[in-house]
């Protein structure tokens, strides 16, 4: 509870939880009355404003083809937004028993009950990997221990937090909307040597990289000889550099990365080449 009172003080809500009893029911129905500032597992109900859940839910590109899983569901305004204005499938996890069950309620009186579910379960023990979409509203002790979880997703799975950030994992893009979100793409793991085919044909090609979350830096070893990366940037499973051939021909290299092995094409001049590459 002194951890609640402390990001309530961050967030400028510095008044006695005992407060928000006094607010009237948000939404509520016969059955159940959630109350703002309501104590749950690890936090406090408070629902992210319907300007930014659609901001957050339009900068991770949600569409109909996509998964959203929701952890912390609350009463299923962010699932229920993915389903409504997005044309998603959405998975919200909500602790509350009766929460759930008013979340779940909620989406079918908004005509989504049979593109939303809401689980009543624990962010920790059920299993989201298959999301394509996580989209949380959790203090930063809770996303600092999600952040293993979400990192070992797919990559190019999309991430977006109301309010807190996870740590040095550095966001993607801040966005803002009268409150603030943080967005992140999951990266592929890419650290290590690569051995590349594609490049040149009579020398040995070892890409080395160096990675931090969707930081990257390294090198192209061509013939024994190292030169710096250029322009690196990774986004999900995508990379790309360039570098400078012997002739000082400037080449631009986009990769897929799948695991242990790399594929896509380099561009210098008018020449396209297909590249590969495996890691050593």
């Amino acid at each position: 509870m002194k951890m609640l009172k402390a990001w309530l003080a961050v967030l400028g809500l510095a008044f006695s939880l005992n407060a928000f009893a006094q607010y009237p029911a948000a939404g509520g129905d016969d059955k159940y009355q959630p109350r703002l500032g309501q104590e749950g597992k690890d936090v406090i109900w408070m629902p992210t404003g319907g300007e930014l859940v659609t901001l957050m839910l339009k900068t991770a590109k949600v569409a109909p083809n996509d998964l959203v899983y929701d952890l912390g569901a609350g009463d299923g305004k962010i699932a229920i937004a993915a389903a409504k204005e997005f044309g998603a499938r959405s998975i919200g996890i909500e602790f509350n028993p009766d929460m759930a069950a008013f979340a779940q309620r909620n989406a079918v009186r908004a005509g989504v009950g049979d593109r939303v579910k809401i689980i009543n379960g624990d962010i920790f023990k059920e299993d989201f990997s298959k999301a394509t979409v996580v989209t949380l509203y959790l203090l930063p002790d809770l996303n600092l221990k999600l952040r293993p979880i979400l990192l070992k997703m797919k990559p190019g799975t999309r991430v977006v937090s109301h309010a807190f950030t996870m740590g040095d994992w550095e966001a993607d893009q801040e966005i803002e909307a009268g409150q603030r979100g943080y967005f992140w793409i999951v990266p592929a793991n890419v650290a290590g040597d690569w051995v590349i085919d594609g490049i040149e044909t009579q020398n040995k090609v070892v890409l080395n990289l160096v990675q931090r979350y969707q930081r990257i830096g390294g090198s192209l070893t061509v013939g024994g000889k190292a030169q710096p990366i250029l322009n690196p940037s990774l986004e999900g499973d995508k990379l790309s550099f360039g570098y400078i051939d012997r002739n000082n021909n400037l080449h631009n290299v986009k990769l897929t990365v799948n695991g242990s092995q790399l594929k896509g094409e380099g561009k210098g001049g008018y020449l396209t080449n297909s590249i590969t590459g495996n890691r050593r």
